[in-house]
């Protein structure tokens, strides 16, 4: 009797951890097989929790980037209507258009260089490999671009517009730009999309690893 009692008693203490764990197996002793199976699960759902972190790290980043692309965008088609109104301008207003012309250049510039996040710009030609799984061998290389001025090839205003060819070079030389900014945006995009269905896919294996352990 004494023998049953306490079996009984093991019995619902088991019971009572296993209520309130949630799991069937919470020690080597009750299935070593099944506790060292469930502990790799859970030690791989966390390797994969800190890869999705990184990944939700790598969207912002390329989100800063395309933020910034937006802004320089917006800054070159204002440079642009300088551009236009110059055409129709005395040789005084030129010169003072041009050098307004050279202001949103700086501000270009120094866009550029705002455009970073936790240290990665893709604006200033950083790159950033993302790895998706625990090794590192699935992974995505995102490629940033020069956005200044200089990788943009925008030149500064010539000889203060006086003449309409200055004026038809810079319109060439930010059309050009304008050009290399939306197929760079594009790519980003596409990264982006890549990196935010792989953290998606992610998030579903780590749930499922969570469950199985």
């Amino acid at each position: 009797n004494l023998s049953t009692l306490q079996q009984v008693a093991m019995l619902q203490a088991r019971t009572t951890e296993r209520l309130a764990t949630g799991k069937r197996v919470n020690s080597a002793v009750d299935d070593p097989s099944a506790y060292f199976a469930a502990q790799n699960h859970r030690n791989r759902a966390s390797d994969l929790a800190a890869r999705k972190d990184q990944m939700g790290e790598a969207i912002q980043t390329v989100k800063a980037a395309l933020q910034g692309i937006d802004g320089i965008v917006r800054l070159i088609e204002k440079a642009k209507g300088l551009a236009a109104s110059a055409r129709s301008a005395n040789a005084t207003d030129r010169a003072s258009l041009a050098t307004q012309f050279d202001e949103l250049r700086t501000q270009i510039d120094q866009m550029a260089g705002d455009g970073s996040y936790k240290g990665t710009n893709f604006l200033q030609s950083d790159n950033l490999t993302v790895d998706f799984n625990e090794d590192g061998s699935s992974s995505l290389t995102i490629s940033g671009f020069d956005a200044s001025t200089t990788g943009l090839a925008i030149a500064a205003a010539a000889n203060a517009w006086v003449a309409d060819t200055d004026i038809d070079g810079a319109v060439v030389d930010m059309d050009a730009a304008l050009g290399t900014l939306r197929a760079n945006a594009k790519t980003l995009a596409s990264n982006n999309g890549v990196v935010t269905t792989r953290q998606d896919f992610t998030l579903n294996i780590i749930n499922t690893l969570t469950a199985g352990a």
